[in-house]
C-alpha cells in the first residue's frame, strides 16, 4: 500500500513539475502551453497628419546620459525631453502620404512616404507557418504588430529642426519590381526643405540579397553651415513571435555589437527596468532586433563615430538604434552617409560575409565555440546529402563514432553493474533493516568486483556539452524551416503533425532505460522510469528535426550498448519497472 501511495505521489510530483514549468514560461514573458493567455497587442502608431506632433513614443534620444536627457535644441514647444523634433513638410511641398511596394526575387517590401520608413517585409523563400501560401512577415505595422526601420535627422548643439521619420517625403518615380536580367533597383524619397536642410534617402536592393544599401544625402539649402546628426533605429513591440513554442526558449529582443564588448543582447524587461549596461559609444559594429530564425540590423561603416541607444518608447514598444554626427555642411554642399539595413533570415555564412560579428545574431549562447564547428559539419553533410533530415542523422552518427570509446567505457561499466546486480539485491534484502551494514557491504562488493558505480556517468557527462550544442544548432538554424525530410515530415522546424516521431522517441527512451541496470533502491528505480516519461512529454511540441536527432542518438546508443553487453558475456535483458 505504501508503494502505491508513493507511486501516486510521484505521478502528482511529475505533473506538478510540468505545470510549474508552464508557469515559469509565463513568468519569463513567454506564451503558456497548457493555459495560454491572450497576447498583448502592440499599439499601432497613430495616423499621420500633415504636421505630426513631436512624440517621445516613437523617436530616439541621445544615449550620452543615463538619467535626465536634455531637450534637443530646436524641438517643438511641448516636445518630450530628448525627443526628435517633428518633421513637417513646407507648405510649398505638395507631397501626399503613400505606401510603396517593392519586390525582388527574395523580398517583398513596403515603404511609407512618411519618413521613407520601411514598414513591412515578407520573404518569398520562407513561408508563414499559419499560411503556407504567403511569405513569412518580419517587419510589420498593423493593429497587432509594430516592427519598423526608421531614420532621420536631429539637431546638434547648433539647433535647428530637420527632416525626421515623421516628415512627409516625396517618392521619386522608378521601377518597383526586379525584372529578369536586372540585378538591382532603387527606391528614393526626398524631403522638402526643412530648417535649411533637405534629406534624400535612397534604398538599393540587389538580386538574391537581404541587405539593403541605404544612402542618406543631406543637402544644406540654407545660407549658413549646419551640422545635424543622423539617427537609424529599429522600433518593435515587446511580444514574442506568434506561434513560438514555450517548451524551448529562444531570444527575442534588441542586440548591440561592438569590437570592444562584442555581442550584447538585452531583454525587453531590462530596458523597461532601466537595467541596461551596454557600450554607449563606438566607431564600429551594428544594432539589431533579433528573434527566432530572423533578424533586422542597421550596419554603419567602421570608423564613423556613433552613439548607441536602447529605450522603451511606449507601453509595449522598444527601440534600438544609433546616432552619428555629421561634419559641418557648408551652404549648398551635400554630405552623404552610406549604411546597410539587413532584413532577413539568420543564414550563418551570409551573415559572416556582411559584417564582423553579424553571424552572432544566430545565438548559440555559451556553447558557441562547440556549436559553430557542428553547424559547419552539418552544412558540409547537407552539401553532399542534399536533405537536412538525413544530414542530421549522418551528423549524429559521426558524433557517436567520434565518442565510441568513451561510450564503450560507460556501457562496459553499466554491464558490470548489471552482472553484480543480483548479488546487490540479495544483500539489500538481507540487510534491509541495517542500513549502515548494508552500505558497508555494498562498498565491499564494489571493491571485490572492481566496479565503479560512477564509471558509467563520467564518459557520458563529457559528451553532454557537445550534444547540447548540437541541440542549439538544430533549434537555431533557419535552414530547417520548411525543410522536408521523408513522407509526412514536410517541415523539420515544426512539430510532427501526427506525433509519430515523439512516440518513437518515447519508446526508444523507455527501451534504453530498460537496458540500463536497475538502481538497487526501489524508489530510485521507479523515478528512473517516471522522469523519461515526463521528459518525453515536451518532445511532442518540439520541432521534428530536434526529435529526429534524439531518436537517432537513442537508437545508436541502444545498438552500442547491446553489442558491448553481449561481448562482455552479460546478455541484454530488460529491467522492467515494478510498481508495487
Amino acid at each position: 500500500m505504501n508503494d502505491i501511495r508513493r507511486t501516486i505521489l510521484w505521478v502528482i510530483f511529475g505533473f506538478s513539475m510540468v505545470l510549474l514549468w508552464d508557469q515559469w514560461q509565463v513568468y519569463n514573458g513567454q506564451k503558456a502551453t497548457f493555459f495560454p493567455a491572450t497576447t498583448q497587442s502592440a499599439k499601432a502608431p497613430a495616423a499621420a497628419t500633415s504636421a505630426p506632433a513631436a512624440s517621445a513614443s516613437s523617436v530616439p534620444v541621445s544615449p550620452s546620459t543615463a538619467s535626465a536627457v536634455p531637450a534637443v535644441p530646436g524641438s517643438a514647444p511641448g516636445a518630450a525631453p530628448g525627443a526628435v523634433p517633428a518633421g513637417a513638410p513646407s507648405p510649398a511641398a505638395a507631397a501626399t502620404r503613400e505606401r510603396v511596394v517593392v519586390n525582388t526575387d527574395v523580398l517583398a517590401l513596403t515603404f511609407d512616404s512618411e519618413g521613407g520608413t520601411l514598414v513591412h517585409s515578407a520573404f518569398t523563400r520562407f513561408k508563414d507557418m499559419a499560411n503556407t501560401d504567403a511569405g513569412f512577415v518580419l517587419l510589420d505595422e498593423s493593429t497587432n504588430r509594430v516592427y519598423v526601420a526608421q531614420t532621420g535627422l536631429i539637431a546638434s548643439g547648433t539647433g535647428g529642426t530637420f527632416p525626421t521619420h515623421k516628415t512627409l517625403m516625396t517618392v521619386v518615380p522608378g521601377e518597383r519590381s526586379l525584372k529578369d536580367g536586372q540585378n538591382e533597383l532603387q527606391v528614393k524619397f526626398e524631403s522638402a526643405d526643412l530648417g535649411g536642410v533637405k534629406l534624400v534617402k535612397t534604398y538599393t536592393l540587389k538580386r538574391g540579397s537581404y541587405d539593403i544599401a541605404v544612402r542618406h544625402d543631406v543637402i544644406n539649402t540654407g545660407s549658413a553651415p549646419v551640422a545635424p546628426q543622423l539617427y537609424m533605429q529599429l522600433v518593435r513591440d515587446g511580444n514574442k513571435p506568434p506561434g513560438e513554442s514555450s517548451f524551448y526558449s529562444t531570444f527575442t529582443g534588441p542586440a548591440i555589437y561592438t569590437e570592444a564588448k562584442k555581442y550584447q543582447k538585452v531583454e525587453f524587461k531590462d530596458i523597461e527596468n532601466n537595467k541596461v549596461d551596454v557600450e554607449k559609444q563606438a566607431t564600429n559594429g551594428y544594432v539589431a532586433m533579433v528573434q527566432h530564425y530572423f533578424a533586422a540590423a542597421w550596419i554603419l561603416a567602421d570608423g564613423l563615430k556613433r552613439d548607441l541607444f536602447l529605450r522603451k518608447v511606449d507601453a509595449n514598444l522598444y527601440a534600438v538604434g544609433l546616432i552619428t554626427p555629421l561634419d559641418s555642411i557648408a551652404p549648398g554642399a551635400t554630405k552623404t552617409i552610406d549604411s546597410r539595413l539587413f532584413v532577413g533570415p539568420q543564414e550563418e555564412k551570409k551573415l559572416e560575409a556582411l559584417a564582423p560579428g553579424l553571424e552572432l545574431v544566430k545565438d548559440y549562447g555559451w556553447l558557441t565555440i562547440l556549436a559553430k564547428p557542428l553547424y559547419w559539419l552539418l552544412d558540409k553533410l547537407h552539401g553532399f546529402l542534399l536533405n537536412w533530415g538525413w544530414s542530421i542523422v549522418a551528423l549524429v552518427l559521426l558524433l557517436k563514432i567520434a565518442f565510441y570509446w568513451l561510450n564503450a567505457k560507460a556501457y562496459a561499466s553499466m554491464a558490470k553493474m548489471k552482472a553484480i546486480n543480483p548479488k546487490i539485491m540479495e544483500m539489500r534484502e538481507r540487510l534491509k533493516d541495517k542500513p549502515q551494514e548494508m552500505q558497508q557491504a555494498m562498498m565491499k562488493i564494489y571493491r571485490e568486483e572492481k566496479v565503479n558505480p560512477m564509471g558509467g556517468c563520467f564518459p557520458i557527462m563529457v559528451q553532454i556539452p557537445v550534444f547540447i550544442a548540437l541541440y542549439w544548432v538544430l533549434l537555431s538554424s533557419v535552414e530547417m524551416r520548411n525543410a522536408p525530410w521523408v513522407l509526412w515530415i514536410h517541415d523539420l522546424s515544426a512539430p510532427d503533425p501526427f506525433f509519430i516521431l515523439p512516440v518513437l522517441m518515447t519508446l526508444t527512451t523507455m527501451l534504453q532505460t530498460a537496458l540500463n541496470p536497475a538502481p538497487p533502491d526501489p524508489m530510485q528505480a521507479k523515478l528512473m522510469w517516471f522522469m523519461p516519461l515526463i521528459f518525453s512529454v515536451m518532445f511532442f511540441f518540439f520541432p521534428a528535426g530536434l526529435v529526429l536527432y534524439w531518436i537517432t542518438n537513442n537508437i545508436l546508443s541502444i545498438a552500442q550498448q547491446w553489442v558491448i553487453n553481449t561481448r562482455m558475456g552479460v546478455p541484454p535483458q530488460f529491467n522492467l519497472p515494478k510498481f508495487r
